[in-house]
């Protein structure tokens, strides 16, 4: 993302069509023509030649202008509900409670998700609630941003203590060092309807679904997604949709991660009218999948030149890419796009810094081509941009050699489920063990009592060294 692009978070990418046609009005009143889409379901624009203060202050709806990169936009599979198949007791309204009960911006990554829909990552954020079979229930995967691997939450999280639970982790996250230990705080803390996990969570692979187009939803009833290639989204257009939708009483627009947007509940005999309208427009509802499955950095011209010319080699030797994904980075090892496969582009050494030389990439896949198993396995380094298509072409080929074949779901983080070890802090001078589970009662304290809540003057119950003595450690269980 570049620098000077700021953005408006829209909670789950769900908005009005009344408060996206204010937001857009602020934003022509700054003389901006044009508005992106984030691949966390927000509003991204440059502010370079805009006046922020009068934008915030013609805004009817208190519409935020992020510019601190700190805080995150909630990610939320809301836009798939209705449209794709959905887990049995999960509504569109849920996603929707659940969102306004966030009353504040999290800094953390929220992704809030149904399992049977691929439309939305289910595993980029640092909490992760993925809907289990359990009415109102939710498994909760978590990785803070100073853990190495990810874990699941000992308990499932009902509906309404998600909100409650978000914001507790918010404010001691940095503190934690495991899910034991956050299982200790927040169990202590917080009074919440949890529910003991039956069964591990397996995620099934499903194919990524066609997203684009006039599509039936139900008897009388159609839905809408339109793609723009460029993700330069002409405010204009979006401000006449808006009026469209609010004149014909439909009341949600959702952003999806793949920078377009989609809106349901289209009535049968209106479906004339609004083809007439997109027809005036000039807008193209027919892109080849080929098109719509990237992740690229927004407004990064390089980019999506090299999209531009991969694609165009995939349509002139009739490749398909069905069911796979794609993401470019111009940060090696920082692959936040959650596609099948990622094309990484090399930094240039710093000794050849100013001149001009070829980049070079590297191409890694997702093991059997599937986000949902967090796990990259390199397939070519250090690659000029002429062999890319080649190689994407021979990876598009492996993935439907392995595709329909039998394999065992191997859950990536079900080490963390199952313990071996036990988390404690140890004495160093005469290996005393401090256990948050027993707390300490000859010094009074309590049980469930984690260690960074002990007194500073704390001292060992044996040797009395003082607190800053103990050190973490592991006991292996037998």
């Amino acid at each position: 993302m570049n620098d000077d692009l700021h953005r408006i978070l829209i909670k789950g990418g769900v908005t009005s069509p009344g408060e996206l046609k204010d937001v857009i009005s602020m934003l022509e009143a700054a003389g901006l023509t044009e508005v992106h889409f984030g691949s966390r379901q927000d509003l991204l624009f440059s502010l370079k030649d805009a006046n922020k203060e009068q934008i915030e202050s013609i805004s009817k709806f208190n519409t935020d202008i992020i510019t601190d990169r700190s805080y995150q936009n909630i990610l939320c599979s809301y836009v798939s509900a209705d449209i794709f198949e959905m887990t049995h007791w999960l509504k569109g309204s849920t996603f929707l409670y659940i969102l306004e009960g966030f009353n504040y911006h999290p800094k953390l990554k929220i992704n809030i998700t149904d399992l049977k829909q691929r439309l939305v990552p289910i595993f980029n954020g640092n909490l992760n609630f993925i809907a289990s079979e359990s009415e109102d229930y939710w498994y909760l995967n978590i990785k803070l941003p100073h853990w190495k691997t990810a874990a699941y939450y000992p308990v499932l999280i009902y509906s309404w203590d998600i909100t409650k639970i978000s914001k507790a982790i918010e404010d001691i996250y940095e503190d934690i060092l495991d899910v034991d230990e956050l299982f200790f705080v927040l169990n202590k803390n917080l009074d919440t309807n949890n529910k003991a996990i039956e069964r591990e969570l397996k995620v099934p692979y499903l194919t990524f679904p066609y997203y684009e187009g006039m599509n039936r939803m139900g008897l009388d009833q159609y839905w809408l997604g339109l793609y723009w290639r460029n993700n330069k989204y002409d405010l204009a257009f979006l401000k006449e949709f808006c009026g469209f939708c609010l004149d014909n009483s439909i009341g949600k627009i959702c952003i999806t991660p793949w920078k377009s947007f989609i809106i349901k509940g289209i009535k049968q005999n209106k479906r004339p009218e609004l083809e007439r309208f997109l027809g005036q427009w000039g807008i193209n509802v027919r892109h080849s999948q080929l098109e719509m499955n990237w992740h690229l950095p927004v407004d990064d011209k390089e980019a999506l030149e090299l999209k531009k010319f991969l694609v165009r080699s995939f349509d002139q030797k009739d490749i398909s890419t069905y069911g796979l994904t794609f993401g470019i980075s111009n940060t090696p090892s920082k692959r936040t796009h959650f596609a099948s496969i990622i094309i990484e582009k090399n930094t240039s050494p710093t000794l050849v810094k100013g001149f001009d030389i070829r980049p070079t990439y590297n191409v890694l896949h997702f093991e059997s081509f599937d986000p949902n198993t967090q796990k990259y396995e390199a397939y070519a380094h250090d690659v000029d941009k002429i062999e890319l298509p080649g190689l994407l072409m021979e990876l598009s080929k492996k993935y439907f050699e392995q595709l329909g074949k039998k394999r065992a779901y191997k859950d990536p983080i079900k080490k963390d489920i199952i313990k071996t070890t036990k988390k404690v802090h140890q004495c160093q001078s005469c290996l005393t063990v401090y256990d948050a589970q027993f707390g300490d009662p000859k010094a009074e304290i309590p049980e469930g009592t984690i260690f960074i809540e002990l007194p500073e003057d704390y001292s060992c119950p044996v040797c009395e060294s003082p607190k800053s003595n103990f050190k973490k450690a592991e006991l292996q269980f037998v």
